[in-house]
């Protein structure tokens, strides 16, 4: 049964910590609506190669905004307002996101209060960099920096490191995500609405659970250690013969099977029975390993330590994620119906019903404004005169 069918959010909303969040939800078969200033725009639309041949279509866009409907709407017009408080109640929209700062709020007429004396069961969602109370702009960067992240990402005597993806962004999308199912479940119990506001910062912290614990409680130093572990050994990157691969030894049985192989068979010595003992000679002790794994191939390796069942993987390419079977057969696909160009989409998390039955395809990501006519005039009403007026002021 597909839930979300009748679901409607309304999302104003630019860059990715919203339309990460809003993406998914459209995985779930949601009717997804971005609100966008009719000049300016979601920046994330001007990022990337233009691989359409027209403006706002760029690549870096199309990642994340399959399967929704935009709209152009300029909420620091009084007009715009009144057509906002329309959408609001003609369009039963069931969840009001933003991630606008918190001083826009009334001003542009979209905080809590005013929206839930037009709907008393509206959930609202307000995604900031630092809090309610803060103004403070905030890209990712900039809260890997602060949180921490950014201290544990690295060599361990070379500087600090962005990580490969922004988690503060995409992992503050997953927990407005379980904010959102918890405020549904709510309002279907008890019929009231909800007020979340969720900071990216608060949700980038909570991350770091054996960081902040062990520094905290045991004044024990955490800071970034390459590839290897803090509490198991060995676990790193290797050199192979042909690329490299990740060894994860988690246990002392693990690193006794590893050491009955003829080819570790050397490594096997009283000082490194216990995973106490190995970390404590960690540097040394890799630097064996890869004098071993760099005369073998990645595929021979990865075929040994399988059949002992010790955890390792090639380091694969993004290509060679996109072919890898079990990725292939989750990943969505959306297929423009203006130039036919078809993108490939990262898989959900898991496979939702909607998928299921839509046998993974998204409506193409949308265009500026694209769904204005749709809504403003079919669904509001409004007249061709109208619309070309309000398009004339820019106030759609």
């Amino acid at each position: 049964m597909d839930l979300f069918k009748n679901l409607t959010i309304l999302s104003l909303e630019q860059a990715t910590v919203l339309p990460y969040l809003t993406y998914r939800l459209a995985h779930d078969g949601a009717r997804v609506i971005r609100l966008e200033h009719p000049v300016y725009g979601d920046p994330n639309r001007l990022v990337g190669d233009n691989v359409l041949g027209e403006e706002r279509m760029n690549t870096y866009f199309l990642c994340i905004n399959a399967g929704k409907k935009a709209l152009t709407l300029n909420l620091a017009e009084p007009e715009g307002q009144e057509i906002f408080r329309s959408l609001i109640q003609d369009l039963k929209v069931d969840i009001f996101a933003t991630n606008q700062l918190p001083r826009n709020y009334r001003k542009l007429g979209i905080d809590y209060e005013t929206l839930r004396a037009m709907k008393q069961d509206i959930i609202w969602l307000g995604v900031t960099g630092f809090g309610p109370d803060s103004n403070e702009g905030a890209y990712d960067p900039i809260l890997q920096a602060r949180s921490g992240l950014m201290e544990l990402t690295g060599e361990t005597e070379g500087e600090p490191q962005v990580m490969g993806i922004p988690l503060p962004d995409m992992g503050t999308s997953e927990h407005a995500y379980g904010l959102l199912m918890k405020a549904l479940y709510r309002r279907e119990a008890t019929g009231a609405g909800s007020h979340i506001d969720l900071a990216m910062f608060e949700s980038s912290l909570s991350w770091l659970t054996v960081p902040i614990t062990l520094s905290a409680s045991f004044g024990k130093e955490i800071t970034r250690r390459g590839n290897t572990h803090e509490f198991f050994c060995p676990v790193s990157v290797y050199k192979t013969r042909n690329g490299f691969v990740y060894l994860a030894v988690g246990n002392d049985r693990q690193w006794k099977s590893m050491v009955s192989q003829e080819m570790f068979r050397s490594l096997d010595r009283p000082e490194y029975e216990k995973n106490e003992g190995r970390i404590r000679d960690v540097d040394t002790l890799n630097r064996k390993i890869n004098a071993v794994t760099r005369d073998h191939t990645s595929e021979e390796l990865i075929q040994l330590f399988k059949a002992i069942t010790v955890p390792i993987s090639k380091i694969k390419t993004i290509p060679e994620v996109v072919t890898d079977p079990l990725v292939k057969r989750r990943l969505l696909f959306s297929t423009d119906p203006v130039t036919r160009i078809k993108i490939t989409l990262a898989p959900s998390p898991n496979m939702t019903p909607f998928l299921e039955e839509s046998e993974s395809q998204l409506s193409f990501p949308p265009r500026f404004g694209e769904h204005n006519r749709e809504i403003y005039s079919e669904r509001l009403g409004y007249s061709e005169g109208d619309f070309d007026r309000l398009r004339e002021k820019k106030v759609i």
